[in-house]
């Protein structure tokens, strides 16, 4: 509580405590000396008071003004923050944009390069089953050609041997017929071997 209040209280308790005049019940009896050193310190105390409560509202507005400077600066710093946030974030998207570009060329590439190479593949795969089935086809003919050839002399051979069983055959017969004749006689000799061998020939 200030002096001011202190006094006002004061003057307030000196008044109820004051006499009323006679015949009357509103005027009262007051001891101008008590009253006038009440009014006299209150009258010094509401400059003193006053200033004292101009300074306080002096450093309320400089509090207040320090608090909005300070308000403003947080504003100012968090528009900052976030004009570097969001340029950031612009920057990021920009280079995300660029990452993405990159890996989509990329991919396009290896796409290319794995198409280009299964076709290379295929062509040389293709390029490779008929070369081989050429040379196949020409070592078919070829064997086939030799067992042909091989199955012709190896017939001549056999033709070549039968005959000559047949002419062995029959000079063994000859023989024992001329064995169990009557009178022996001469055989006509055959060389089992001279047919056999002109047939080989050929």
């Amino acid at each position: 509580m200030s002096r001011i209040e202190q006094l006002i209280g004061e003057i307030e308790e000196y008044i109820d405590s004051c006499k009323y005049q006679p015949l009357s019940n509103s005027k009262i009896l007051v001891n101008k000396e008590e009253m006038e050193e009440l009014l006299v310190e209150l009258r010094l105390r509401v400059p003193e008071e006053i200033k004292k409560y101009q300074k306080i509202i002096s450093q309320q507005e400089a509090i207040l003004a320090d608090a909005r400077n300070q308000a403003n600066s947080m504003i100012e710093d968090a528009k900052a923050q976030t004009q570097e946030m969001v340029s950031e974030n612009e920057i990021m998207q920009q280079a995300y944009n660029e990452a993405n570009s990159l890996v989509q060329q990329a991919q396009a590439q290896a796409d290319k390069i794995l198409a280009d190479a299964t076709a290379e593949a295929n062509s040389v795969k293709a390029s490779a089953i008929t070369y081989t089935d050429s040379i196949l086809a020409s070592i078919e003919t070829l064997v086939g050609n030799s067992i042909s050839e091989q199955q012709s002399k190896y017939q001549s051979l056999l033709d070549s041997m039968q005959n000559t069983y047949n002419i062995v055959t029959n000079n063994r017969r000859e023989l024992n017929n001329a064995m169990n004749a009557p009178a022996p006689q001469d055989p006509q000799y055959m060389d089992p071997y001279a047919d056999s061998q002109d047939e080989y020939q050929q």
